[in-house]
């Protein structure tokens, strides 16, 4: 794996913060509504928890690489979202997926530098897009959800939303170089309030395993949807 520059995460972050890159993001956001959503016939269940004020975790399913988008599409809020470092290598793609609100983070390792910035967007009042399973995965089952999702909520107080997204797989399957149309539906779970106080090694992994069963359920929703 390349080295990272370790002032790439706080480059992201000032990239986000200037006027280029807000008037970017909205531009992106707006040009896709009006192409992709019609184009996959997207449909949205659970909308009004979007609306959640303050820090906020979105954690949705991860089957394509259209899932971030579709997402960053339904919420009327700008994201911020974790994204593998690999996306930052070329100067002018970095710049643009830090514009779209992406923090690079090291896979397979706690990349502390990566994750402490993510603590600190969020407990300033961000939505913070999260996909708990990690990397993307395939098929109709939730295959876990990694303890970093569940810290941030912890750590920050901010609330975890689970998102079912149903469709995407078919539409855009990991190695497809097209989109297909097919209908995708995307179904807002309500929010999961992060225990407050301290919490042991199990309790983490309990919560995880609550954001887990609340995953399954919207996604399992989602894929009902999406076959209608």
């Amino acid at each position: 794996m390349s080295e990272r520059h370790p002032k790439s995460v706080d480059w992201a972050i000032k990239v986000q913060a200037s006027r280029a890159g807000g008037v970017f993001y909205w531009a992106v956001r707006g040009l896709l509504r009006l192409t992709l959503l019609p184009w996959l016939r997207v449909t949205v269940e659970g909308i009004e928890h979007l609306d959640t004020p303050g820090p906020v975790i979105l954690a949705p399913v991860h089957r394509s690489n259209l899932d971030s988008v579709v997402v960053a599409c339904t919420a009327r809020r700008r994201l911020r979202a974790l994204g593998k470092e690999s996306l930052f290598l070329h100067p002018i793609f970095a710049w643009v997926n830090a514009a779209l609100g992406a923090i690079p983070v090291r896979r397979g390792e706690v990349d502390r530098q990566a994750m402490k910035a993510a603590q600190t967007i969020i407990a300033d009042g961000a939505m913070m897009t999260v996909f708990p399973e990690g990397t993307r995965q395939s098929g109709d089952q939730v295959l876990g959800v990694f303890d970093g999702t569940t810290y941030l909520a912890h750590k920050t107080g901010a609330p975890i939303i689970p998102i079912g997204i149903g469709g995407t797989e078919a539409a855009m399957a990991s190695g497809s170089k097209g989109i297909r149309r097919v209908r995708c539906s995307v179904v807002v779970g309500e929010p999961i309030a992060a225990p407050e106080g301290r919490m042991s090694q199990p309790q983490r992994h309990a919560f995880s395993e609550e954001v887990s069963a609340e995953l399954q359920k919207v996604f399992d929703r989602a894929i009902s949807l999406a076959a209608d």
